[in-house]
Parts: C-alpha cells; sequence; structure tokens
C-alpha cells in the first residue's frame, strides 16, 4: 500500500516563498515519479511540477516555470518543491502524487494521493 504524505503548506505573503515536502512508502522510493498539483477554490486541478525517479527529469505547469523547483532526496525519501515570488494566484491545496509511472503523475490518472497542504498567499 502507497502511503503519501505532504506538509509545509502555510500563510505566506506576494513575494515570498516557501517549500513543501512531500514522502510516499510502500516502494523503494527512487521508483517512484511524483508530482505536485494544485487546487484553487472553484477552479479544476492544476499541474504544477514532476520529477523522475531518478530526478534527471523535471516537468513544470506553465504558470509556475521561472518561480518554482521541484527536487527529490532520493536517501531521505522526500520530494520538495521551492516556491520563489509567490502570487496571490498561487493560493490553492497542493497534493502531492505518486507513480511508478511519469505519464501517470503528469496526466494525474495515479491512484496515489497525498490529503493535501494549504498554500494562501497574502497580499
Amino acid at each position: 500500500q502507497v502511503q503519501v504524505l505532504e506538509f509545509g503548506g502555510r500563510l505566506v505573503q506576494a513575494g515570498g516563498s516557501l517549500r513543501l515536502s512531500c514522502t510516499a512508502s510502500g516502494r523503494p522510493f527512487s521508483t517512484y515519479a511524483m508530482g505536485w498539483f494544485r487546487q484553487a477554490p472553484g477552479k479544476e486541478r492544476e499541474f504544477v511540477a514532476a520529477i523522475s525517479g531518478s530526478g534527471g527529469s523535471t516537468y513544470y505547469g506553465d504558470s509556475v516555470k521561472g518561480r518554482f523547483t521541484i527536487s527529490r532526496t532520493n536517501a531521505k525519501n522526500t520530494v520538495s518543491l521551492q516556491m520563489n515570488s509567490l502570487k496571490l494566484e498561487d493560493t490553492a491545496v497542493y497534493y502531492c502524487a505518486v507513480d511508478e509511472s511519469m505519464d501517470a503523475v503528469v496526466s494525474a490518472i495515479t491512484a496515489y494521493w497525498g490529503q493535501g497542504t494549504q498554500v494562501t498567499v497574502s497580499s
């Protein structure tokens, strides 16, 4: 059974930075591609970023390119999302997604999701 846990969300001012983390259990961590999605109230879920099991490949949604960085430390079973230059529109619940298939993560068809962590950007 795969368990996914994300943490680090909080209230932050616009222009500030925040780092989210996610961990997953069930299989060797390096076998998992991992990604971040977000969903704001009244909006559809949006792809944020994804990273391959080795960390050698990363993908970003257009709205966060150049501001967010996804990384992983397999020895610590952790994937992080560094968010810089935060904007009001970054306010959302952020979800971590996990799968052995990168396609499943990027396409959001994986069955393995965390419960979400709230990020609120204030003016």
